[in-house]
Formats: C-alpha cells, structure tokens, sequence
C-alpha cells in the first residue's frame, strides 16, 4: 500500500477516487458478463459449424466411394479466389463476420473426368466455405477472449484492490484526523485550565497587597 498524507485534502482525494471505482465498477463487471456470454454463443456457433462440415465431408467421402473413382477428384480442382468480411462491434470489440468467399475452379478435361466432377466441386466449396466460416468464428473468439482477460483484470483490480485499499485509506485518515481533534481539544482545556490558574494566582496576589 503506497503511503499516504493523513491531510483532510487527501481524505477528499481517497473519497473521491473511491466514488469512481465504485461508478465504473458495475459498469466494467457488466461487460465481462457480456462477453462471456457472446463467447460462449459464439463457440457453440463453431462447434455446430464444424460438426456440420464433418458431416458433409464424411457423406462426400461415401459419396465418391460409390463410383470407384476416388482418385479422380483432387482437391485443387476448388480454390478460395477471395474471402468476404464484414466487421461488427461487440462491448467495444472490433470483430470479422464473414459474409461469403469467392471460389475458382481448376481446368480439367470434361472427356476425360467423371460427369459427378463438377457435383462432387459444389460440395468441395460447401465444404471449404463451413471452414472458412468457422475460421471467422474462432477469429472472433480469440478478440473477445483477449479483451475478457483485460476487463477482469480491472475488475479484479477494483474489487480486490483499489477499493479496499481506498477504503482502509479512508479509514486510516478518518481515525488520524479524529485523533488529532481530540487532542486538540485536550490540549485546548489544558492550556485554559492553565491560563485560568495564573489568573487566578494574580487576582490572589492583587488582594493580598
């Protein structure tokens, strides 16, 4: 705890800074609880989204599977040209959304590949496009999961520290300063008691003469 003046400035300046963190406090908690939530929204988002794309892959491999020509689909024949993102703001977050991509499709011989080619390049990008999606997703996560760290630092920091801190202060000052005013009061009724016994001695020595 850094040293402080036991001053009645320094106890407005304890109060005051007390007043603040008390304001933003509830302020700061109710952003760490938005952000969890978005968090927690949003991972359920990618999971749903890759299982998705687990899905579609497996039914794409059964589907090849059923012709016999699995080596006649590479998987470069389907390329992302160009990914489509948005932004958004989430508890003063700056986050992607994605909004689409744009896929090119390798040259092959139309004689001499299969007919389900291009069928079998749809469900390519329907594949890649669940991908790149849930890479925004994650991309979002990661944003929101950096700046809930950051707003539970200071929330940490206000409940566990700067308040009480400031409230001990506070407490320290008040007791210095109470102190203070009753020795001043002590020292007040001394001296009168005092000046009260020399006039008294004087008066004594006037009517003796």
């Amino acid at each position: 705890m850094a040293k402080i003046k036991l001053t009645k400035n320094e106890q407005k300046v304890q109060k005051d800074a007390l007043k603040m963190y008390q304001r933003y406090l509830p302020t700061l908690t109710l952003k760490k609880q938005q952000l969890q939530s978005e968090i927690r929204t949003i991972d359920e988002k990618v999971r749903e989204v890759r299982a998705q794309k687990k899905s579609l892959e497996e039914d794409f491999e059964k589907w090849i599977s059923v012709f016999g020509e699995q080596d006649a689909f590479k998987p470069d024949m389907v390329t992302v040209r160009n990914i489509k993102k948005g932004w958004s703001n989430i508890a003063g977050v700056k986050i992607p959304i994605y909004e689409g991509a744009d896929f090119g499709r390798g040259d092959y011989d139309l004689y001499s590949t299969p007919l389900w080619i291009d069928m079998a390049a749809d469900r390519m990008e329907k594949a890649l496009e669940l991908d790149l999606q849930a890479e925004v997703l994650e991309e979002q996560v990661r944003l929101l999961s950096t700046e809930l760290r950051t707003t539970t630092q200071r929330v940490n920091l206000f409940e566990k520290v700067k308040i009480p801190e400031t409230k001990a202060n506070i407490k320290k000052i008040g007791v210095f300063l109470g102190d203070e005013q009753v020795a001043a009061v002590v020292r007040s009724k001394i001296s009168k008691k005092k000046l009260q016994a020399v006039a008294s001695s004087e008066a004594k020595t006037k009517g003796g003469k």
